[in-house]
């Protein structure tokens, strides 16, 4: 055996008996050894989940519309989770031409199927200002709560008024309804 062979040997002595001998050398020679036994208990955690989605995707496709004209559209709102969701809704409109058709247009929400029987959560009022709750964090008055694996139906109802005047003829707006949502658990 080598000089460095031996010295690796001489250590992995040492440690052998700092943990075994030495404790079986303290206990009291009028103490006896006990048996013992140990047992493990486990501990599985999963996160919940929210998931928000809006069907269908596009609302409303209305091309050569005029004075008067309406329309209608029941949205799907879907908590896709497993945890209780509060969630609002914001609008963003385009106004490219410059005319303020966004601006022109009317919106209704309303809670349920169309025609919409329930209560109002926007409107009649801008389509390009359209919002219902507040995205901020926490609860903010008129958010809507959905409970996991839930949907409730929305009506969303658009018009021109009929005294819409000529500075409109041609104009062209696409609005983007953005929901947002986030869990109700802890979060006051």
């Amino acid at each position: 055996m080598t000089a460095a062979e031996r010295a690796r040997f001489e250590e992995a002595r040492r440690q052998w008996e700092e943990r075994t001998l030495k404790p079986a050398l303290a206990k009291s020679p009028d103490r006896p050894a006990l048996f013992t036994d140990s047992a493990d208990a486990t501990a599985a955690f999963s996160t919940g989940t929210v998931d928000l989605t809006a069907a269908p995707a596009t609302v409303f496709t209305a091309s050569g519309i005029y004075p008067g004209d309406s329309g209608s559209q029941t949205v799907t709102v879907t908590n896709g989770g497993t945890g209780t969701l509060r969630y609002a809704m914001t609008t963003s409109a385009t106004n490219a031409d410059g005319l303020g058709l966004a601006a022109q247009l009317q919106l209704t929400i309303t809670a349920g199927t169309c025609p919409g029987a329930g209560g109002p959560l926007y409107g009649a009022a801008a389509l390009g200002s359209a919002a219902f709750g507040d995205p901020a964090q926490g609860a903010q008055a008129g958010d809507r709560t959905l409970a996991g694996a839930a949907s409730e139906a929305l009506c969303f109802a658009w018009s021109l008024p009929s005294t819409t005047g000529n500075a409109f003829q041609g104009a062209a707006t696409t609005a983007t309804f953005t929901f947002a949502a986030e869990q109700t658990a802890n979060n006051p």
